[in-house]
């Protein structure tokens, strides 16, 4: 997934999660990683990443 879309599937994951956004996509990451998909897993780590940075961006 390239940087763009991982930027807007965290914008749009915290539109629809707010808070709980970054605990969803580590549940994913977690998830992913469990059943031996390390390029899933590390997907939604670069999303959980990226949502962090969009919090902290935020006014």
């Amino acid at each position: 997934m390239r940087e763009t879309e991982i930027i807007d599937y965290a914008k749009r994951l915290l539109d629809a999660h707010g808070k709980e956004a970054e605990r969803e996509a580590a549940q994913k990451a977690r998830k992913y990683s469990e059943k031996n998909d390390p390029e899933q897993a590390g997907t939604w780590r670069k999303i959980r990443s990226a949502i962090g940075e969009l919090r902290s961006s935020s006014p």
